[in-house]
């Protein structure tokens, strides 16, 4: 709440968080939580990022804004770590896990947003191997604060005599302050803040405009080849932003129960449930319990869509799984844009179960959906993430990974046919017909989008979609089979899993038949899409 009234402040320079901030940033620092996944050799744990990654989620409901303080710093240490010469490791790596350092992304500039090819921040080389950095950098979250020792800024700029366009753009390691022969801080950089953003959400982190003017700079990785660099961090930061929907959807969902449990409006239809009230609780009635069956078998399902992600990164990175990689690489622009879409939307049907009084501030249900907002937006617009999935990452590797995922689903179909007659009506149909839509989507795209590819680009949204809703569909049934055996086996806790297979039975029923009205708009194409002149909107 102090975060989201208070805000950042900016004076003379310097950057000021929010009451309270720096003394618990002390304490997540104290606690290790800042490294869980990172290698022990910087002072990490070493866990698995699929454990990180559920931490995470934990800490994003609690504070968005606060954690992304620590999750950029991480995204930056895993580019350093990913790209970066054993001198770079060994000077930032250390501080940065632990977060005595913290780290920025710094991509767009006024002019470019998605369009990185356009920027005009330069980088000059100097005759001792260091650039000098000029330019400009806007929306940089964490870009600077109160917190740290030190902020180690990654920025995108041009050496001059480079390609034109994107291939052109190299990736900086630009300190705050520049180090000593030491290794502490020294004199401070060339950097500066312009501005603190006032935005619609996230109040309690600092999103500013940074300036550079001729600031010391180290080249990270190759020149040129700074967005396989910068990648690095944006795919683990699209990762981490579907964390985000799903996390301000949990913690929505949350105010929202114990808000229709308490509120006593209207009675029951079918009989009064609360006698002794003037009222029955706001949960007795149907179009509330909708409401909340779609936040809670979003969120349930979304959790685990989520960490399957974090478990093939792990995959792909502790054992040089290459199937995982490829899969988890089809399946990122889903992770980021349908779970971010679907987590706000869910944030404004929790906000709407306090009809009125969900508008009024004090009751705070106003700040989820505003700090929900940001995620459809940064580390790469969901319009973006859908045309990149539909223009780019379908047809990697011939189709492969599409195809396995498709085998995957057929798999589990045919693997569990037989675990009983409910299960089959309940779970396996359901999945079976919305993953046909999805091959149908995904086989129109293949005869129309050659010949006209805004065919294929007019359906992107909505195949994103059916994507991710045939994606929760495959977990939900994963996760009911698996409730299902430990109901046959005996368990203290039926009502745990019952609850489990009952969200999963409301999501098939109810949200993965959406499958069907995103195939029916992609197979209209174009035409009506784009049959308007500009002039005439």
């Amino acid at each position: 709440v102090v975060g989201d009234t208070e805000g950042c402040r900016l004076e003379n320079g310097v950057v000021y968080t929010p009451t309270g901030f720096k003394a618990a940033f002390e304490q997540v620092k104290e606690g290790g939580w800042t490294g869980l996944d990172m290698p022990e050799q910087y002072s990490g744990q070493n866990m698995p990022y699929v454990l990180g990654t559920a931490v995470g989620e934990l800490f994003s409901s609690a504070n968005q804004a606060f954690v992304m303080y620590q999750g950029l710093t991480h995204g930056a240490a895993s580019a350093i770590l990913a790209h970066g010469t054993d001198e770079q490791k060994d000077t930032y790596l250390p501080k940065m896990v632990s977060c005595e350092w913290t780290g920025t992304m710094n991509l767009t500039e006024p002019h470019c947003g998605t369009d990185l090819g356009l920027m005009r921040t330069k980088a000059e080389p100097q005759d001792d191997g260091s650039y000098k950095v000029s330019g400009q950098k806007i929306f940089i979250s964490a870009g600077d604060h109160d917190m740290a020792d030190n902020i180690i800024h990654l920025v995108l700029a041009k050496i001059p005599g480079g390609p034109d366009g994107i291939k052109g753009v190299s990736l900086f390691i630009v300190p705050k302050f520049v180090l000593n022969d030491d290794g502490t801080p020294g004199t401070r950089n060339g950097v500066s803040v312009g501005n603190i953003e006032k935005k619609m959400g996230i109040h309690g982190n600092s999103t500013c405009v940074m300036n550079y003017d001729e600031a010391t700079g180290y080249l990270l990785g190759d020149a040129h080849k700074g967005m396989r660099a910068m990648f690095t961090m944006m795919n683990e930061a699209r990762v981490g932003v579907g964390m985000q929907g799903v996390s301000q959807a949990e913690a929505a969902y949350q105010n929202a129960v114990e808000y229709a449990k308490d509120r006593l409006q209207g009675r029951d239809v079918t009989g009064v449930k609360n006698p002794d009230g003037p009222a029955d609780p706001l949960i007795v009635h149907p179009d509330i319990r909708r409401s909340l069956m779609d936040q809670k078998s979003f969120v349930e399902g979304g959790r685990a869509f989520l960490l399957w992600g974090a478990q093939m990164i792990d995959q792909a990175h502790r054992d040089g799984n290459k199937d995982a990689d490829g899969l988890v690489s089809l399946l990122t622009p889903v992770i980021k844009g349908f779970l971010t879409d679907e987590g706000y939307d869910m944030t404004v049907k929790a906000q709407q179960v306090y009809g009125g009084h969900g508008y009024i501030e004090e009751h705070g249900m106003s700040q989820y959906t505003r700090d929900a907002r940001i995620a459809q937006i940064y580390e790469g617009a969901n319009g973006v993430q859908a045309l990149d999935l539909v223009g780019r990452k379908l047809a990697v590797d011939g189709g492969k990974h599409l195809m396995a995922f498709f085998e995957l689903v057929k798999s589990f179909c045919k693997d569990n046919a037989e675990v009983s007659d409910d299960f089959t009506r309940d779970f396996i149909a359901p999945l079976k017909a919305a993953s046909k839509d999805l091959q149908a989507a995904s086989m129109y795209f293949v005869q129309n989008g050659m010949k006209n590819p805004n065919n294929a680009l007019s359906g992107s949204n909505d195949f994103m979609h059916m994507f991710g809703h045939v994606c929760l569909g495959l977990v939900w049934a994963q996760m009911a089979k698996a409730a299902t055996e430990v109901l046959d086996a005996g368990t203290s806790d039926a009502a745990f899993y019952e609850t489990k297979i009952a969200t999963g039975r409301y999501y098939m029923a109810r949200r993965l038949p959406a499958t069907q009205l995103h195939l029916t708009r992609i197979l209209t194409g174009a035409e009506t899409v784009m049959a308007l002149d500009a002039a005439s909107f």
